[in-house]
């Protein structure tokens, strides 16, 4: 019998993508999968039911169907207590499970037999690419960023040149130089900003001049493994704001990108910083969710700091669902797809981006990492 990959309708508030798309569903479908999605599971991310059912799949009337019939079920965000109750034993639950998060839920899907992939754990090497969804939803919202700070902006980014005059271009500083930072430099260009772009990472300064930002360099290395960063110390924190804060100090828009897997964001940017801004200036941590890297951020919300508007974007990467949504899901087929053979779903715990990604297996939290940070 053919497995069932099943996709429910996310019911996180704000959250409006789906975990597969039409197009992927006729891929696994050409595997030999059966696919079931939930009614109105991409409504919200403009693909109709009849989009799904002409690709293959047939229609589920409800989350709870899905969740206790399908034997893999693919999601966009973590499923609630109920749903997690309502997974088969030996089910397969994959998506953005937040692994760091929450040691009950973690415990939890291991007791029920579940083997679990949490997409935030997709190992950092190059066979891995084309399925790490952190990268692909870090380039919306990096894209995202610049388009929400453009907006509020009350100054051009461009240079204009008009009858009585010329207008000068706004200035840009992008923090972190990650997947999101280089795609906001990137977007911050093409809209004609003068942009200058800064990370703890000094090997990031070819990637920051390529995209033709100028690099800002305060002496402060914190290279770390995996191509993050790794934490400052309290000396290395103050070099790095004196610096920094010359650079905040003109910039028209300041977009903060900083993050580190399974903490809270570091907080680079101070209250002295934002508060010597200049008047209008606009601050965009897409952070906010994690901490954020600005003090004074609030998540979901747009609140004045001394003469800045420092806005705190939440599930920035919904505001795009079309193509995220096509992204995401893409990345989830090119993970497990390998692995579908014959109709059925046979991991090889010999992979190492399978065993790296499991967050859960056989009864047991997998990962080594999460289970250090949680503490079981």
């Amino acid at each position: 019998m053919a497995v069932t990959i099943g996709v429910p309708k996310e019911t996180a508030e704000g959250e409006h993508r789906v975990a597969l798309t039409p197009e992927v569903v006729k891929k696994f479908v050409a595997l030999g999968a059966a696919v079931q999605v939930q009614s109105g599971a991409g409504e919200a991310s403009h693909y109709r039911d009849q989009d799904f059912v002409d690709a293959g799949a047939t229609l589920a009337d409800s989350s709870e169907h899905i969740h206790s019939t399908a034997d893999v079920v693919l999601r966009v965000g973590v499923p609630t207590n109920m749903q997690i109750e309502a997974l088969k034993p030996g089910a397969v639950l994959t998506g953005f499970l937040q692994p760091y998060s929450d040691r009950a839920r973690a415990a939890r899907l291991a007791e029920r037999g579940i083997t679990s992939f949490a997409v935030e754990l997709v190992p950092r090497i190059s066979r891995a690419q084309s399925m790490d969804a952190l990268s692909s939803q870090a380039a919306v919202a990096g894209y995202q960023c610049v388009l929400i700070a453009a907006s509020h902006c009350p100054k051009f980014f461009p240079m204009l040149t008009y009858a009585a005059g010329t207008i000068r271009p706004a200035r840009a500083l992008v923090i972190g130089a990650g997947v999101a930072g280089l795609q906001a430099i990137a977007t911050a260009k093409r809209l004609g900003a003068i942009v200058e772009a800064y990370d703890v990472r000094p090997e990031t300064k070819e990637q920051i001049e390529s995209l033709g930002a100028k690099f800002v360099d305060t002496g402060v290395s914190a290279a770390g493994t995996g191509g993050y960063a790794r934490e400052l110390t309290d000396e290395e924190k103050a070099q790095q704001a004196v610096k920094l804060g010359k650079a905040v100090a003109m910039a028209d828009v300041l977009i903060t990108t900083a993050a580190i897997p399974g903490k809270r964001a570091p907080r680079i940017i101070s209250l002295d910083m934002i508060e010597g801004m200049k008047p209008g200036a606009v601050v965009v941590d897409m952070a906010c969710e994690s901490g954020g890297n600005v003090d004074g951020t609030i998540a979901g919300q747009s609140v004045t700091v001394g003469n800045a508007l420092v806005i705190g974007p939440a599930n920035i990467t919904s505001r795009m669902p079309v193509h995220s949504s096509d992204m995401y899901a893409k990345n989830l087929f090119n993970l497990l797809s390998p692995f579908v053979k014959d109709g059925q779903f046979v991991p090889d715990w010999e992979d190492e981006v399978i065993a790296g990604t499991a967050l859960t297996h056989a009864g047991e939290v997998r990962h080594a990492m999460v289970k250090k940070v949680l503490g079981l």
